[in-house]
């Protein structure tokens, strides 16, 4: 017996799937595919599709169904056509075990003196199950940190939040169980990030900033209210630090009880959005999958949380020279003057991966490398794919 996957109920509506988003299959696509620990709806679709993002179409979401059925490691996924030739994944049902025959044995009576019954004492007992995680679309335990603590804030924000006036050993410290006062009055019991302002990020196309990038300190509960008319602070509770928490970080309620989506909606951006990547979270130059990354276009620009982008890189300038076709960053200043504008070539871009945005700001998103042909770099641009 088989069945069809069915996903999350928030799937049944997909406006996004265009009638004309036809699936593409990888040449290399297996007939069948066990799924393993650790896999995500993504890297499934990678298998089996040339532009993943289309994972829906692939698993054949069906708003009919009231229970949907998801998939678990250890499910056997099958790929078929339908009548219409388009492919279509299923799982495939355990077999069901056939019940075993066991021969009638017919023993002569036997005549046994009577005896008292034993009592047995019966006592409730659970049975253990061991409960498989479902896959997601996405590994959520790389983009989390991100979605609660994560933020980009304007001069105008950091100007009204409260922050660290100082705290009970009188210097700094990087250690749990201590003591922060803070210049608000807070709410007794809830709990709070601390953070350190970074670095000014600035939009390389425009020269205008997309605003601060603060990094977490460390998160405290609020254990004594103050009050502010009369100069007396909230007092607040360490309970972990992540580095050194120092008077005048700032502070922010924590995004409790947030749900982190199992499963994201991802649609091919709009093809009007174009960008580029403008940091790391590792603050490195060159990074691959599963790296997040800033890009400069953000809710102001209409992007949107699971809009899938394509990593896109120009190749490197050639001009026509006397001596024949050389790279503009190698060719000699004679040759560059020589040559003059119209000798340039027009090189095209060439698409080297894929990012998924996760969280949208107003200037700039978090995006999410999904895949890569080679390292994505600083200033790669980001367009629809």
């Amino acid at each position: 017996m088989i069945k069809k996957i069915i996903l999350s109920a928030t799937f049944f509506t997909l406006p996004w799937l265009a009638v004309a988003d036809v699936l593409q299959l990888n040449e290399d696509a297996p007939k069948t595919y066990i799924v393993e620990k650790g896999d995500t709806l993504w890297d499934i679709s990678s298998i089996f599709l040339e532009q993943p993002w289309l994972w829906p179409k692939l698993w054949r979401l069906n708003p009919e169904i009231n229970n949907p059925h998801l998939i678990y490691p250890g499910d056997v996924l099958r790929l078929v056509y339908d009548e219409q030739g388009e492919p279509q994944l299923i799982v495939e049902a355990e077999p069901e075990p056939e019940p075993e025959v066991v021969p009638e044995v017919i023993a002569p009576p036997v005549e046994v003196a009577p005896r008292e019954k034993p009592t047995i004492k019966l006592s409730p007992k659970l049975r253990k199950q061991i409960k498989k995680e479902p896959v997601t679309t996405l590994p959520l335990n790389v983009i989390a940190p991100y979605i609660q603590y994560d933020h980009l804030l304007t001069q105008e924000q950091i100007d009204t939040l409260p922050y660290v006036i100082g705290s009970d050993e009188g210097h700094k410290s990087s250690t749990d169980g201590f003591k922060v006062y803070v210049n608000d009055d807070l709410v007794p019991g809830k709990s709070y990030a601390m953070y350190y302002v970074d670095e000014e990020i600035i939009d390389p196309e425009t020269d205008k900033s997309l605003g601060y990038n603060v990094k977490l300190t460390g998160t405290a509960q609020v254990i004594r209210a103050g009050n502010m008319s009369v100069r007396r602070p909230s007092t607040m509770l360490v309970n972990s630090a992540n580095r050194e928490i120092r008077s005048g970080n700032l502070v922010m309620p924590i995004n409790e009880g947030q749900l982190l989506p199992s499963f994201f909606t991802m649609q091919s951006a709009d093809p009007a959005i174009r960008g580029m990547i403008v940091k790391s979270a590792t603050d490195g130059r060159e990074f691959g999958k599963l790296e997040v990354v800033m890009i400069n276009r953000g809710a102001e620009h209409a992007l949107k949380v699971g809009d899938v982008m394509s990593i896109q890189r120009k190749s490197p300038a050639v001009v026509e020279t006397k001596s024949g076709p050389q790279y503009k960053a190698i060719a000699s200043r004679w040759d560059r003057l020589t040559s003059g504008g119209e000798a340039e070539y027009d090189m095209p871009e060439e698409a080297l991966g894929e990012v998924m945005v996760f969280k949208v700001y107003d200037k700039a998103s978090m995006a999410l490398i999904l895949r890569t042909s080679k390292p994505a770099r600083l200033l790669d641009v980001v367009t629809a794919p």
